[in-house]
């Protein structure tokens, strides 16, 4: 993925401008790959590290993966609306990939708030699959995810505390990748990032 395979285009969101970044593979796709920031008012934007991270990863995967900024943020109008109109942002972005690549399969992916956001999103999009980083639970009500869930979180979290994450996750008997002596953005640890969902992904498909 690079900025030649970039795509940044406004399109009609649910309120105004809806500001998108689409990199598509030369190929027609496996699938979206849609991809959501961290919280709009401390500072996510559809270019933080994570979230190019992960786009980068679903790109390689041969997914057409597609970023968007939340209302409010850069190019995209509105004002922040608590994770509701968020929603309807993510799902108008979607609607848009559909409309470009077809009714392929659909991955959610998300970081930190993203990962909220992701989650409300499964509650009316079919998921192939759905991928959570540094889900911030405890900070939102996260709802129950599926069972083959990715979800990743650093030990030393200082944003969302992984006993929080545990916590949201035993109930479900779901597990968590830690990474040890990590922190919240995954500083260093991007690479690994990226191999570990790439891994986990192909491990799948293997298995499938």
């Amino acid at each position: 993925m690079t900025p030649k395979t970039s795509e940044r285009l406004i399109v009609d969101g649910p309120a105004g401008a809806l500001e998108i970044v689409i990199n598509a593979p030369e190929t027609s796709p496996r699938g979206i790959a849609l991809v959501a920031h961290p919280h709009p008012q401390q500072g996510g934007t559809l270019d933080n590290k994570v979230v190019q991270t992960l786009a980068k990863t679903f790109f390689a995967l041969g997914y057409a993966s597609v970023r968007f900024n939340f209302r409010g943020v850069g190019r995209s109008a509105g004002v922040f609306d608590d994770g509701n109109g968020e929603t309807d942002d993510a799902l108008a972005t979607l609607a848009h990939a559909k409309k470009r690549f077809g009714d392929v399969p659909v991955v959610l992916a998300g970081f930190s708030f993203g990962s909220f956001i992701q989650t409300r999103v499964a509650a009316t999009v079919a998921a192939e699959r759905m991928v959570l980083v540094g889900p911030a639970v405890g900070r939102f009500e996260v709802a129950p995810v599926p069972a083959d869930t990715i979800v990743i979180h650093g030990e030393t979290d200082d944003v969302v505390p992984l006993a929080a994450v545990l916590d949201w996750a035993r109930p479900q008997e779901l597990p968590v990748i830690v990474f040890p002596g990590c922190g919240h953005f995954f500083h260093g640890r991007l690479p690994q990032l990226q191999r570990t969902v790439a891994g986990m992904w192909r491990g799948a498909a293997a298995g499938a």
